[in-house]
Protein backbone atom coordinates (compact mmCIF):
# COMPACT_ATOMS: atom_id res chain seq x y z
CA UNK A 1 0.00 0.00 0.00
CA UNK A 2 3.21 1.99 0.37
CA UNK A 3 3.32 2.92 -3.54
CA UNK A 4 -0.58 3.55 -3.34
CA UNK A 5 -0.18 6.26 -0.86
CA UNK A 6 2.77 7.75 -2.32
CA UNK A 7 1.34 8.33 -5.74
CA UNK A 8 -1.91 9.91 -4.54
CA UNK A 9 0.19 12.27 -2.09
CA UNK A 10 2.61 13.52 -4.98
CA UNK A 11 0.47 13.22 -8.05
CA UNK A 12 2.42 13.53 -10.99
CA UNK A 13 5.69 13.65 -9.69
CA UNK A 14 8.32 10.31 -10.26
CA UNK A 15 9.52 9.23 -6.78
CA UNK A 16 8.15 7.47 -3.85
CA UNK A 17 8.80 10.47 -1.04
CA UNK A 18 9.10 6.94 1.54
CA UNK A 19 9.30 4.43 -0.63
CA UNK A 20 12.81 2.41 0.89
CA UNK A 21 15.89 3.14 -1.63
CA UNK A 22 15.85 -0.60 -3.14
CA UNK A 23 11.56 0.11 -4.31
CA UNK A 24 10.84 -1.21 -7.63
CA UNK A 25 10.26 2.09 -9.80
CA UNK A 26 6.59 3.18 -9.71
CA UNK A 27 4.92 5.08 -12.32
CA UNK A 28 3.51 8.59 -11.06
CA UNK A 29 0.19 9.14 -10.96
CA UNK A 30 -1.75 11.14 -14.15
CA UNK A 31 -4.85 13.31 -14.12
CA UNK A 32 -7.84 12.17 -16.36
CA UNK A 33 -9.68 15.13 -18.47
CA UNK A 34 -13.53 13.55 -19.88
CA UNK A 35 -14.50 15.54 -22.10
CA UNK A 36 -18.60 14.52 -21.62
CA UNK A 37 -21.58 15.26 -24.57
CA UNK A 38 -25.55 13.90 -24.51
CA UNK A 39 -24.62 10.85 -26.51
CA UNK A 40 -25.40 9.57 -30.48
CA UNK A 41 -26.90 6.46 -31.68
CA UNK A 42 -24.45 4.41 -33.07
CA UNK A 43 -26.36 4.24 -36.87
CA UNK A 44 -29.59 5.49 -38.48
CA UNK A 45 -31.23 2.16 -38.60
CA UNK A 46 -34.24 1.41 -36.64
CA UNK A 47 -33.10 -1.01 -33.94
CA UNK A 48 -29.89 1.23 -33.44
CA UNK A 49 -32.18 4.48 -32.91
CA UNK A 50 -34.68 2.36 -30.32
CA UNK A 51 -31.61 1.42 -28.29
CA UNK A 52 -30.23 5.11 -28.19
CA UNK A 53 -33.75 6.37 -27.59
CA UNK A 54 -34.83 3.96 -25.08
CA UNK A 55 -31.73 4.87 -22.66
CA UNK A 56 -32.52 8.68 -23.54
CA UNK A 57 -35.97 8.38 -22.52
CA UNK A 58 -35.93 6.04 -20.17
CA UNK A 59 -33.64 8.92 -17.78
CA UNK A 60 -35.93 9.99 -14.97
CA UNK A 61 -33.92 13.34 -15.28
CA UNK A 62 -35.15 14.05 -18.89
CA UNK A 63 -38.52 12.34 -18.47
CA UNK A 64 -39.48 12.18 -15.27
CA UNK A 65 -43.21 11.15 -15.18
CA UNK A 66 -43.58 7.76 -12.88
CA UNK A 67 -42.51 4.42 -14.49
CA UNK A 68 -45.71 3.10 -14.64
CA UNK A 69 -47.40 5.74 -16.64
CA UNK A 70 -44.56 6.56 -18.45
CA UNK A 71 -42.56 2.92 -19.46
CA UNK A 72 -45.82 1.62 -20.99
CA UNK A 73 -46.59 4.62 -23.50
CA UNK A 74 -42.59 4.56 -24.19
CA UNK A 75 -41.84 0.97 -24.93
CA UNK A 76 -45.66 0.53 -26.96
CA UNK A 77 -45.79 3.39 -28.71
CA UNK A 78 -43.15 6.15 -28.35
CA UNK A 79 -40.41 3.70 -29.39
CA UNK A 80 -42.40 1.81 -31.72
CA UNK A 81 -42.91 4.98 -34.16
CA UNK A 82 -40.10 7.78 -33.30
CA UNK A 83 -37.14 5.51 -34.42
CA UNK A 84 -38.31 6.07 -38.02
CA UNK A 85 -38.76 9.43 -38.16
CA UNK A 86 -35.20 10.18 -35.82
CA UNK A 87 -33.64 7.51 -38.21
CA UNK A 88 -34.64 9.94 -40.77
CA UNK A 89 -33.38 12.70 -39.25
CA UNK A 90 -29.76 11.49 -38.62
CA UNK A 91 -29.56 10.13 -42.26
CA UNK A 92 -30.13 13.69 -43.28
CA UNK A 93 -26.73 14.88 -41.56
CA UNK A 94 -25.06 11.30 -41.42
CA UNK A 95 -21.23 12.21 -41.31
CA UNK A 96 -20.60 9.22 -43.96
CA UNK A 97 -17.23 9.74 -44.69
CA UNK A 98 -17.02 8.22 -41.43
CA UNK A 99 -20.40 6.52 -40.69
CA UNK A 100 -21.17 8.03 -37.38
CA UNK A 101 -22.83 11.06 -36.63
CA UNK A 102 -21.00 14.92 -36.45
CA UNK A 103 -21.45 15.00 -32.70
CA UNK A 104 -19.19 12.36 -32.49
CA UNK A 105 -16.94 13.58 -34.88
CA UNK A 106 -16.84 16.85 -33.82
CA UNK A 107 -16.85 16.09 -29.87
CA UNK A 108 -13.67 13.69 -30.97
CA UNK A 109 -12.07 16.73 -32.69
CA UNK A 110 -12.60 19.05 -29.56
CA UNK A 111 -11.22 16.16 -27.45
CA UNK A 112 -7.44 15.76 -29.81
CA UNK A 113 -7.40 19.61 -29.66
CA UNK A 114 -7.80 19.67 -26.00
CA UNK A 115 -5.21 16.94 -26.01
CA UNK A 116 -2.71 18.96 -27.93
CA UNK A 117 -3.06 22.01 -25.76
CA UNK A 118 -2.78 20.31 -22.57
CA UNK A 119 0.22 18.35 -23.55
CA UNK A 120 2.27 21.68 -24.78
CA UNK A 121 1.63 22.51 -21.02
CA UNK A 122 2.11 19.30 -19.20
CA UNK A 123 3.31 17.13 -21.41
CA UNK A 124 2.03 13.57 -20.70
CA UNK A 125 0.66 13.92 -17.08
CA UNK A 126 -2.65 14.68 -18.06
CA UNK A 127 -4.64 11.91 -20.30
CA UNK A 128 -7.38 13.40 -22.54
CA UNK A 129 -10.43 11.24 -23.59
CA UNK A 130 -14.25 12.04 -24.23
CA UNK A 131 -17.66 9.63 -23.31
CA UNK A 132 -21.13 10.08 -24.05
CA UNK A 133 -24.14 10.19 -21.55
CA UNK A 134 -26.00 7.93 -23.97
CA UNK A 135 -24.45 5.47 -26.23
CA UNK A 136 -20.81 5.14 -27.06
CA UNK A 137 -18.31 5.43 -25.73
CA UNK A 138 -19.89 5.46 -22.70
CA UNK A 139 -19.22 6.91 -19.51
CA UNK A 140 -18.59 3.78 -17.65
CA UNK A 141 -15.58 2.56 -20.02
CA UNK A 142 -14.20 5.88 -20.52
CA UNK A 143 -13.67 6.36 -16.45
CA UNK A 144 -12.41 2.37 -15.99
CA UNK A 145 -10.06 2.96 -19.57
CA UNK A 146 -8.42 6.15 -17.56
CA UNK A 147 -8.05 4.43 -14.29
CA UNK A 148 -6.47 1.77 -15.78
CA UNK A 149 -3.90 4.40 -17.74
CA UNK A 150 -3.08 5.55 -14.14
CA UNK A 151 -5.71 8.31 -13.58
CA UNK A 152 -6.62 8.52 -9.81
CA UNK A 153 -7.84 12.11 -10.28
CA UNK A 154 -10.23 12.66 -12.54
CA UNK A 155 -11.70 16.36 -14.02
CA UNK A 156 -15.23 15.52 -15.51
CA UNK A 157 -16.50 18.25 -18.10
CA UNK A 158 -20.12 18.37 -19.10
CA UNK A 159 -20.22 20.50 -22.24
CA UNK A 160 -22.81 22.30 -21.39
CA UNK A 161 -22.86 26.11 -20.79
CA UNK A 162 -25.74 26.24 -19.28
CA UNK A 163 -26.42 23.76 -15.89
CA UNK A 164 -29.63 21.76 -16.25
CA UNK A 165 -30.72 18.50 -14.20
CA UNK A 166 -31.65 17.15 -17.82
CA UNK A 167 -28.21 17.41 -18.73
CA UNK A 168 -25.44 18.53 -16.39
CA UNK A 169 -26.64 16.71 -13.52
CA UNK A 170 -27.92 13.62 -15.29
CA UNK A 171 -24.14 13.32 -16.58
CA UNK A 172 -22.65 13.82 -13.41
CA UNK A 173 -25.27 11.24 -12.39
CA UNK A 174 -23.78 8.86 -14.60
CA UNK A 175 -20.05 9.33 -13.93
CA UNK A 176 -21.19 8.41 -10.02
CA UNK A 177 -22.51 5.32 -10.67
CA UNK A 178 -19.68 3.96 -12.38
CA UNK A 179 -17.54 5.56 -9.03
CA UNK A 180 -20.07 3.33 -7.50
CA UNK A 181 -19.45 0.02 -8.43
CA UNK A 182 -15.63 0.65 -8.22
CA UNK A 183 -13.28 -0.77 -5.50
CA UNK A 184 -10.46 1.60 -5.85
CA UNK A 185 -12.16 5.19 -7.06
CA UNK A 186 -10.47 8.03 -8.87
CA UNK A 187 -10.80 10.96 -7.24
CA UNK A 188 -13.48 13.40 -9.61
CA UNK A 189 -14.06 17.38 -9.75
CA UNK A 190 -17.47 18.11 -11.90
CA UNK A 191 -16.92 21.36 -14.08
CA UNK A 192 -19.43 23.69 -12.97
CA UNK A 193 -21.73 25.47 -15.54
CA UNK A 194 -19.66 28.55 -17.68
CA UNK A 195 -22.72 30.26 -19.57
CA UNK A 196 -20.74 33.50 -18.32
CA UNK A 197 -17.38 32.35 -18.37
CA UNK A 198 -15.55 35.58 -20.02
CA UNK A 199 -14.03 32.95 -22.62
CA UNK A 200 -17.50 31.33 -24.08
CA UNK A 201 -18.90 34.82 -24.47
CA UNK A 202 -16.06 36.06 -26.17
CA UNK A 203 -15.98 32.93 -28.35
CA UNK A 204 -19.74 33.61 -29.01
CA UNK A 205 -19.13 37.24 -29.99
CA UNK A 206 -16.65 36.39 -32.37
CA UNK A 207 -18.54 33.23 -34.09
CA UNK A 208 -21.35 36.49 -34.74
CA UNK A 209 -18.98 39.00 -36.10
CA UNK A 210 -17.25 36.04 -38.30
CA UNK A 211 -20.92 35.13 -39.42
CA UNK A 212 -21.95 38.95 -40.55
CA UNK A 213 -18.96 40.07 -41.85
CA UNK A 214 -20.01 37.55 -44.74
CA UNK A 215 -22.87 38.77 -44.94
CA UNK A 216 -24.16 41.49 -47.96
CA UNK A 217 -26.70 43.01 -45.45
CA UNK A 218 -27.05 43.17 -41.17
CA UNK A 219 -29.80 41.02 -40.27
CA UNK A 220 -32.76 42.52 -38.45
CA UNK A 221 -32.82 39.93 -35.45
CA UNK A 222 -30.09 37.83 -34.32
CA UNK A 223 -32.25 34.65 -32.80
CA UNK A 224 -30.53 32.69 -30.10
CA UNK A 225 -32.29 29.42 -29.75
CA UNK A 226 -31.62 27.14 -27.03
CA UNK A 227 -32.84 23.83 -26.28
CA UNK A 228 -36.51 24.13 -24.38
CA UNK A 229 -37.23 22.64 -21.05
CA UNK A 230 -40.46 22.01 -19.41
CA UNK A 231 -42.21 25.20 -17.83
CA UNK A 232 -42.49 23.58 -14.18
CA UNK A 233 -38.86 23.16 -13.79
CA UNK A 234 -37.91 26.14 -13.86
CA UNK A 235 -40.75 26.96 -10.64
CA UNK A 236 -38.86 23.65 -9.43
CA UNK A 237 -35.76 25.30 -9.26
CA UNK A 238 -33.99 24.57 -12.07
CA UNK A 239 -31.27 27.40 -13.27
CA UNK A 240 -31.04 27.08 -16.81
CA UNK A 241 -33.60 29.33 -18.07
CA UNK A 242 -31.69 32.21 -16.00
CA UNK A 243 -28.52 31.26 -17.69
CA UNK A 244 -29.89 30.67 -21.12
CA UNK A 245 -31.25 34.67 -20.54
CA UNK A 246 -27.85 35.64 -18.89
CA UNK A 247 -25.53 34.30 -21.48
CA UNK A 248 -27.84 36.31 -24.17
CA UNK A 249 -27.54 39.39 -22.55
CA UNK A 250 -23.40 39.62 -21.74
CA UNK A 251 -23.11 38.41 -25.43
CA UNK A 252 -25.55 41.29 -26.34
CA UNK A 253 -23.50 43.52 -24.07
CA UNK A 254 -20.20 42.28 -25.82
CA UNK A 255 -21.31 42.93 -29.29
CA UNK A 256 -22.93 46.33 -28.76
CA UNK A 257 -26.39 45.19 -29.49
CA UNK A 258 -29.24 46.79 -28.98
CA UNK A 259 -31.61 44.83 -26.89
CA UNK A 260 -34.70 44.20 -29.51
CA UNK A 261 -31.72 43.23 -32.03
CA UNK A 262 -30.62 39.80 -29.76
CA UNK A 263 -34.01 37.75 -29.15
CA UNK A 264 -34.35 34.56 -26.88
CA UNK A 265 -36.30 31.46 -27.82
CA UNK A 266 -36.36 27.61 -26.88
CA UNK A 267 -36.52 24.70 -29.42
CA UNK A 268 -36.93 21.25 -29.35
CA UNK A 269 -40.62 20.66 -27.58
CA UNK A 270 -41.71 17.06 -26.51
CA UNK A 271 -45.09 15.81 -25.11
CA UNK A 272 -48.13 18.06 -24.23
CA UNK A 273 -46.38 19.77 -20.81
CA UNK A 274 -45.95 23.95 -21.53
CA UNK A 275 -42.29 24.61 -22.19
CA UNK A 276 -39.67 27.31 -21.83
CA UNK A 277 -41.28 29.91 -23.96
CA UNK A 278 -40.91 31.46 -26.51
CA UNK A 279 -40.72 28.66 -28.95
CA UNK A 280 -38.10 29.35 -31.88
CA UNK A 281 -40.25 27.64 -34.49
CA UNK A 282 -43.05 29.89 -33.72
CA UNK A 283 -41.07 32.85 -32.73
CA UNK A 284 -38.93 33.25 -36.11
CA UNK A 285 -42.49 33.34 -38.14
CA UNK A 286 -43.67 35.85 -35.66
CA UNK A 287 -40.68 38.07 -36.49
CA UNK A 288 -40.86 37.41 -40.34
CA UNK A 289 -44.76 38.57 -40.24
CA UNK A 290 -43.51 41.73 -38.70
CA UNK A 291 -41.36 42.56 -40.96
CA UNK A 292 -37.99 41.32 -39.90
CA UNK A 293 -37.04 39.26 -43.10
CA UNK A 294 -33.72 38.84 -42.47
CA UNK A 295 -32.51 36.88 -39.36
CA UNK A 296 -29.47 35.09 -38.32
CA UNK A 297 -29.87 32.40 -35.71
CA UNK A 298 -27.53 30.30 -33.34
CA UNK A 299 -27.41 27.80 -30.98
CA UNK A 300 -25.70 29.00 -27.42
CA UNK A 301 -26.53 25.95 -25.49
CA UNK A 302 -24.70 23.32 -27.64
CA UNK A 303 -21.29 22.61 -27.78
CA UNK A 304 -21.18 21.28 -30.60
CA UNK A 305 -23.32 20.90 -33.88
CA UNK A 306 -26.03 17.85 -33.70
CA UNK A 307 -29.22 17.06 -35.32
CA UNK A 308 -31.14 19.87 -32.93
CA UNK A 309 -29.06 22.51 -34.96
CA UNK A 310 -27.95 20.95 -38.71
CA UNK A 311 -31.39 19.41 -38.92
CA UNK A 312 -34.02 21.19 -36.55
CA UNK A 313 -32.80 24.43 -37.12
CA UNK A 314 -31.57 24.30 -40.76
CA UNK A 315 -34.97 22.57 -41.90
CA UNK A 316 -37.99 23.06 -39.35
CA UNK A 317 -37.39 26.08 -37.75
CA UNK A 318 -36.00 27.89 -41.40
CA UNK A 319 -39.28 26.43 -43.46
CA UNK A 320 -41.49 28.20 -40.35
CA UNK A 321 -39.77 31.71 -40.61
CA UNK A 322 -39.46 31.13 -44.96
CA UNK A 323 -43.50 30.20 -45.01
CA UNK A 324 -44.43 33.01 -42.88
CA UNK A 325 -42.48 35.57 -45.48
CA UNK A 326 -39.11 35.47 -44.42
CA UNK A 327 -36.71 36.16 -46.89
CA UNK A 328 -33.21 35.27 -45.33
CA UNK A 329 -32.28 32.90 -42.98
CA UNK A 330 -28.32 32.77 -41.70
CA UNK A 331 -27.11 29.77 -39.18
CA UNK A 332 -24.38 30.44 -37.19
CA UNK A 333 -22.79 27.36 -36.63
CA UNK A 334 -22.02 26.07 -32.74
CA UNK A 335 -18.31 26.84 -31.79
CA UNK A 336 -17.51 23.10 -32.53
CA UNK A 337 -13.76 23.23 -32.48
CA UNK A 338 -12.83 26.40 -32.97
CA UNK A 339 -9.76 27.90 -31.61
CA UNK A 340 -11.26 30.49 -29.57
CA UNK A 341 -13.61 27.07 -27.95
CA UNK A 342 -10.72 25.07 -27.25
CA UNK A 343 -8.99 28.18 -25.93
CA UNK A 344 -11.97 28.77 -23.23
CA UNK A 345 -12.14 24.61 -22.72
CA UNK A 346 -8.10 24.89 -21.55
CA UNK A 347 -8.63 27.93 -18.91
CA UNK A 348 -11.72 26.31 -17.57
CA UNK A 349 -9.41 23.10 -17.45
CA UNK A 350 -6.07 24.72 -15.86
CA UNK A 351 -8.48 26.18 -13.09
CA UNK A 352 -10.36 22.95 -12.34
CA UNK A 353 -7.10 21.16 -12.24
CA UNK A 354 -5.75 23.60 -9.32
CA UNK A 355 -3.87 21.80 -6.74
CA UNK A 356 -3.18 18.67 -9.31
CA UNK A 357 -0.93 20.12 -11.39
CA UNK A 358 1.83 22.47 -10.92
CA UNK A 359 1.02 26.04 -11.63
Amino acid sequence: MLDMQNRRDAPGMGRLTYAPADHPPVAPAKIGVLLVNLGTPDATDYWSMRRYLGEFLSDKRVIDYPSWLWQPLLQLIILSKRPFSSGEAYRGIWNEELNESPLLTITRNQTESVRTELAKLYGDQVLVDFCMRYGNPSTDAAIRRLKDEGCERIVFFPLYPQYSAPTTATANDHAFRTLMKMNWQPAIRTVPHYADHPLYIEALARSVEKAYAKLDHRPDALVTSYHGLPMRYLKEGDPYHCLCAKTSRLMRERLGFAKEEVVLTFQSRFGPEEWLQPYTVEEVARLAEVGKKNIAIMAPAFSADCVETLEEINEEIKESFEEAGGESFTYIPCLNDDPAHIEMMVAILRTEMAGWVPA
